[in-house]
């Protein structure tokens, strides 16, 4: 029995206001070249079909269009980000293709070789009364996919934040069901021959190896730049990460600003569609109010994107009132508060001309 697991993959996703299209249909290009390479008995995708409950036209295409040329079984579920009702929708047409999808509940799905305990993200109007009602709805699906079974691997899939998984911060919402910020596993019994997870983007084990999250197929958020996107093929208890190459690149270039524009010189020239998305982070000693002018003229005719510029502070951080007594305040030199102030932010001084400024100030408001 050999099953191929991919999650997460977010059609309509946008990084920074730029579209993903392309990567994604690229990856699903790849995954389609998988399939017909390895020949899984199944193709499971547990959730975040769509970055939102209301994709664009262009990713709902690329769905069916994917499923109309897999040419192996697929069970798909739904994950927080999906529509369950509005993925759901086409389920008896998509069945004579040997599509299942899973949108709210849970299904027993039967693919020959193994039996599926589908469970999709469960929202908590889905959840029964009781302690415990993720447990609950896991141990009803188990016991009923291993009743079907009758000896044969039984795999559970669910799209859920488990005890232990490694999240990645900026692209994925924490979720909170029945009072609790992760699914314990104990839910997932060792009889079961696979554990198919979604909802974290970067692909790990937790807890075991036959429990795994596939990851997201692109990174979704410039922190994911260097995770190894892959899918996982299951055979027989036996694992196999199977890499997703990468259309298109992250790149970050961090600094001061000689340091930032020095290297943003070195980059390539020329127009490209798949240049790299570009994340460029500041380290500032004191203002620059020229500062994205300066770094959008240096990435001219440049091969990358800026798609993200932040600042870093390089003063000590802190407020004004924990580096001074109580006491004292009342008695500070306002020239010395602005100058502690700045300090906060900035490594300089405050040149001159920003000083005889606020010099000004004082004279208009004394």
């Amino acid at each position: 029995m050999r099953l191929l697991h991919t999650s997460d993959w977010h059609l309509g996703h946008a990084l920074k206001d730029v579209p993903r299209d392309a990567e994604h249909a690229a990856f699903l290009a790849w995954l389609l070249e998988t399939c017909a390479r390895e020949k899984p008995d199944a193709l499971l995708i547990t959730g975040d079909v769509f970055d939102s409950a209301t994709p664009p036209a262009s990713a709902e295409r690329m769905w069916f269009e994917f499923l109309a040329a897999c040419k192996v079984k697929v069970v798909a579920i739904a994950g927080n980000h999906d529509s369950p009702a509005r993925l759901g929708a086409a389920s008896p047409v998509l069945a004579e293709l040997g599509v299942t999808i899973v949108g709210g509940g849970w299904q027993v799905v039967d693919v020959g070789g193994a039996v599926i305990a589908a469970v999709p993200f469960l929202r908590a109007i889905e959840l029964p009364d009781g302690d415990d009602p993720m447990a609950q709805i896991y141990a009803s699906a188990i016991a009923e996919a291993t009743a079907v079974a009758a000896g044969r691997p039984v795999i559970a899939t669910g799209h859920l934040y488990a005890t232990g998984a490694d999240p990645s911060h900026l692209s994925e919402r924490r979720i909170s069901i029945g009072g609790q910020e992760s699914a314990s596993l104990r839910m997932f019994p060792e009889t079961l021959a696979y554990v198919a997870l979604g909802h974290m983007h970067r692909a790990q084990r937790v807890g075991r190896d036959s429990i795994r999250y596939a990851g997201a197929p692109i990174p979704l958020a410039l922190d994911e730049s260097s995770y190894k996107h892959s899918v996982v093929l299951w055979e027989d208890g036996a694992i196999r990460l199977l890499p997703i190459p990468r259309l298109i690149d992250v790149m970050q270039i961090r600094g001061n600003v000689v340091q930032v524009l020095a290297e943003i010189a070195m980059l390539p020239s020329g127009a490209d569609p798949l240049r790299p998305y570009l994340e460029i982070i500041v380290r500032l000693d004191k203002p620059e109010p020229r500062l994205r002018a300066q770094i959008e003229t240096a990435l001219d005719g440049k091969r990358a994107r800026l798609v993200r510029l932040a600042t870093e502070a390089t003063g000590h951080g802190e407020a004004l009132a924990e580096r001074t007594a109580a006491s004292r305040l009342a008695e500070l030199d306002p020239r010395d508060v602005f100058r502690q102030c700045w300090s906060r932010q900035h490594a300089d001084a405050p040149p001159a001309d920003v000083l005889a400024a606020f010099d000004r100030l004082l004279e208009v408001v004394a």
